[in-house]
């Protein structure tokens, strides 16, 4: 978690606190060090923010303090919330619990809009007690650009282990791809992550390579999209 947002979590936290919160519990809530939140809180109180306590005491946010309202129009925060309810049919777990806790703090500066809501049917979700490989490990892997060996079966339940530079996760109705650049092929291939039966993170990286990489892809998608049966599956 960035320094900024744990800041704005702190607020949250002691905004919705109805008695002051200690260092240590905000530090096991957030994931830091005592030392960290200590400063966090200097900072926030060096920026005017009305945070009342000390250190073995508690801290408590000064009733009637507020954030500033989202600088959005009815219809912008209506495209912010349908887009984020999306995020249930991509059957990434981390994205959809990322995806509530936006909406709760839209709903904190808004009111709600339950008559707003979408259909959760769509890729199956990633399932750890099933042995579904995490979304959020593949996304972590593409932006650390961190190698991937990886256990595919194809559509002939054929099982194969590659290893794999990840480049790119792209999230269709029914089902999400990871592309990444096949060592084992030598070639760019899209692997389905519902018929992932294995992930390993190596510690080969394969830094700078990514955009060149991701731009090979999409200039060869310009011509496959025409073509869908021209994507080429692991």
């Amino acid at each position: 978690m960035s320094r900024s947002n744990r800041l704005f979590e702190i607020i949250q936290i002691l905004r919705a606190a109805p008695k002051p919160v200690r260092a240590q519990d905000l530090a096991e809530s957030l994931e830091v060090s005592e030392r960290t939140i200590y400063r966090d809180i200097s900072a926030l109180q060096a920026m005017q923010t009305p945070i009342e306590g000390e250190a073995g005491i508690g801290y408590i946010m000064r009733r009637g303090y507020d954030l500033p309202p989202l600088n959005f129009d009815q219809e912008e925060v209506e495209a912010l919330r349908v887009g984020l309810l999306m995020l249930s049919r991509t059957g990434d777990s981390h994205l959809q619990h990322a995806a509530q806790r936006i909406c709760d703090k839209i709903d904190a500066l808004q009111d709600r809009a339950d008559w707003l809501q979408v259909s959760s049917w769509g890729a199956p979700l990633d399932d750890p007690e099933k042995g579904c490989v995490s979304k959020a490990v593949l996304r972590s892997a593409i932006r650390s650009e961190t190698k991937l060996k990886l256990t595919y079966r194809d559509e002939q339940d054929q099982e194969t282990v590659r290893v794999v530079r990840p480049v790119s996760l792209v999230y269709h109705l029914e089902c999400v791809m990871v592309i990444g650049w096949c060592e084992l092929r030598n070639a760019l291939r899209h692997f389905r992550t519902d018929r992932l039966y294995a992930c390993e993170v190596l510690d080969e990286h394969f830094t700078g390579e990514s955009e060149t990489l991701r731009k090979l892809w999409l200039d060869q998608m310009q011509w496959k999209m025409a073509d869908p049966g021209g994507v080429r599956t692991a």
